[in-house]
């Protein structure tokens, strides 16, 4: 038995790895809070509206959760940290109507499965008590507000600040770093300047058993609340942002054949490896990726544009694209362990399993011209993924190339088709190599060698 090391701050349940299966062990104390739990019926009912994860009772205190890739929200777009909170509020809100509530809103309790945001923690409940407050009211504002508040007041990249504070953002520091004019927003600055305030007092305070005590809340207000948080995250949006890929495939060197011949050489390899797991790194907005995932293949659209992630993503939700999985992942500066001796947060390659194909388009000229990756950090790295590599070169010639290297000396002197080769054979059986006509760019397919 195996105990993820992300679980042992729960003191009602732990999870643990048995043969590679994952199950939840529920304390002897939590028994009758997940008995009132699924005998109430709002297990059933959360799993009917697709906001738990299933599971099987093995014995009386182990169940068995179906398992799901664990994703975190600063690999998220705002859309997903947006619906990742709303489902939290929606879970509490019917949770009240059973006479239970949540006892942590953690944003990692939330998963995504088939690009829609579900609760995995099942010990997460407690019975509601009438007259208490809600417990995970900071924790939720903390977790989910705040970071959606200052990628849409402030910056689009601020939900990265949770990579140095797993637990949250303060509600202090966030009201700090939002611009003045949020203070108007009357919502806001309830939930996140008058509530920070409140959490720095009580904290300060001499009696502060008896500053609970007066803090009563009956169901009807906690409902209130809930109504009141779900309009304040709905009307919390984007400002118009413009990236450097935004719109990205207008704007490409490929005329209209040989864009068309990428797609044909890309289908034909998608149909002659079947994967069933695919990782395409550097997605944009996923245009490639629906190659794979519309024959059945479950994909992770890797790019480290947010926009491009979140045009992605609103396109696989409004299409109910449901082998799609966008997520934002800078190759070059991935987050790493985090948590306590750094084993509460993994890095993505930790959490990957069975990847069967790695697919980098229109990629590796990035890598080596704007960070200097060699062609054989590269090469080392897709074969650590996947057996197969789907990679396109694209040569000194080409306009997006030229583009980058007219800022900066040339002293890539080793950037051609020929070392390329070399470097990746290192690692790698070329199978097959196609030239797109009237573009400075070459396909390849290879097959890892040594490989299982």
């Amino acid at each position: 038995m195996k105990i993820e090391a992300s679980s042992f701050k729960d003191y009602d349940a732990f999870v643990f790895f048995e043969s590679g299966e994952l199950f939840r062990k529920l304390s002897e104390n939590y028994l009758p809070v997940y008995k009132k739990f699924t005998e109430s019926g709002l297990y059933s009912r959360l799993l009917s509206e697709n906001l738990i994860v299933g599971h099987e009772e093995i014995t009386e205190d182990t169940i068995k959760p179906e398992k799901v890739f664990i994703s975190y929200p600063w690999e998220w777009c705002f859309s997903q940290l947006k619906d990742a909170a709303l489902a939290t509020l929606k879970i509490q809100d019917i949770a009240l109507d059973y006479g239970m509530s949540l006892k942590d809103a953690n944003c990692y309790n939330i998963q995504f499965v088939e690009n829609k945001p579900i609760l995995i923690d099942t010990s997460s409940f407690e019975v509601y008590t009438e007259g208490e407050p809600w417990v995970a009211y900071k924790q939720f504002c903390e977790n989910f507000m705040s970071p959606l508040c200052l990628m849409a007041y402030k910056d689009l990249n601020l939900n990265s600040l949770l990579l140095g504070n797993i637990n949250g953002i303060s509600l202090e520091l966030t009201s700090k770093l939002l611009p003045f004019s949020a203070r108007f927003n009357p919502n806001l600055f309830m939930h996140i300047y008058l509530h920070g305030k409140m959490q720095k007092q009580y904290s300060q305070a001499e009696n502060q058993k008896q500053i609970a005590q007066n803090l009563k809340m009956s169901k009807f207000q906690q409902k209130a609340l809930i109504l009141n948080l779900i309009k304040t995250i709905e009307n919390i949006n984007l400002k118009k942002y413009k990236t450097e890929w935004d719109n990205y495939y207008t704007f490409t060197n490929y005329n209209e054949v040989s864009f068309g011949k990428k797609q044909e050489i890309i289908k034909n390899y998608c149909t002659e490896l079947k994967p069933a797991r695919v990782c395409d790194f550097g997605s944009n907005n996923g245009f490639f990726s629906r190659i794979f995932s519309d024959s059945g293949a479950e994909v992770f659209s890797f790019d480290i544009d947010k926009l491009a992630v979140e045009a992605n993503y609103l396109r696989a939700k409004k299409e109910n694209e449901k082998n799609i999985f966008p997520l934002v992942f800078d190759m070059v500066n991935p987050s790493p362990n985090l948590g306590w001796n750094n084993e509460e947060r993994k890095t993505l390659l930790q959490r990957l399993e069975s990847i069967d194909v790695s697919v980098a388009l229109a990629l590796i000229h990035h890598l080596r011209f704007t960070y200097n990756i060699p062609f054989y950090k590269m090469a080392e790295y897709f074969s650590r993924v996947s057996k197969y590599l789907i990679i396109e070169f694209v040569g000194k010639k080409d306009s997006k190339v030229q583009m980058m290297l007219s800022h900066r000396k040339d002293v890539f002197v080793d950037y051609d088709e020929e070392h390329f080769e070399k470097v990746f054979s290192e690692y790698y059986n070329i199978s097959d190599k196609q030239k797109i006509d009237s573009a400075e760019r070459t396909m390849y397919l290879m097959e890892r060698k040594n490989a299982e």
